[in-house]
Formats: structure tokens, sequence, C-alpha cells
């Protein structure tokens, strides 16, 4: 086991995980890929929307808003085109719902949930 804390002593302290999708719809009516940046939620940030959002139909729409990169949500100018007072507005206008939740479901699985993060070790 000291192998291990070795190993950790000897790690970088590792950055949160990013990805870029791209959606299909948007794309198709913008005639170019409108791709988004995700990162991976931090502990912090993952625990004060379980507790301010526990049990909401809304969750998903705040892990979104936590975890999009790029663009930039709180851009005055897409405010104003899509007549949204708040970033989490202009998603609900811009996105389908099922393009929020596979958007969510992807910062969930950069930030380890929905899959599985744990192997057993076998035994030699």
């Amino acid at each position: 086991m000291n192998d291990v804390l070795e190993l950790l002593l000897n790690l970088d302290p590792p950055e949160l995980p990013c990805k870029q999708v791209r959606l299909k719809r948007l794309s198709e009516l913008c005639g170019r890929d409108v791709v988004f940046e995700l990162k991976a939620l931090p502990f912090s940030r993952v625990a004060e929307i379980k507790k301010a959002h526990a049990g909401d139909e809304e969750m998903g729409l705040h892990i979104l808003l936590g975890g999009v990169v790029s663009p930039n949500l709180k851009d005055k100018r897409l405010a104003e085109k899509y007549h949204a007072h708040t970033p989490a507005e202009l998603l609900k206008k811009l996105l389908l719902p099922g393009e929020i939740e596979d958007l969510s479901r992807e910062i969930e699985l950069l930030s380890g949930y929905r899959t599985l993060t744990l192997e057993d070790v076998k035994k030699k």
C-alpha cells in the first residue's frame, strides 16, 4: 500500500476532464458545427447543486449551467437575442429538453457519475 501512497505523492493534481460535443439539430439549423465545450464539475459544485435542487426537475439544467465552458451562456448578446433574463432561461429557449438532458448527462459522465469508476483487483 505504500506504493500507492508514493504514486499519489508523485502525481500532479489532475485537472477536471473536458470534452467537446456537437449539437446535431443546432448545427443543421446554423449550417455549421455548433460545438459546446463541457467540463466536469468539482465536488463542491456538485454538492451545491444537489443541496439547492435535490428532487428538482431542473437539476439537469443547473448541472449543464455549471459544466458548460463554451459558449458563454452569460453573454448579453445571446440573452437579448433570445429574450432571456437568465442563462437558465436562455437554455430553455435555445435547447430542446432532450438536448438539455443529454448535455447534462455528458457532464455527469465527465464528473464520474453514471459510470463505473472502480474495478476489482484480481488476486494473482
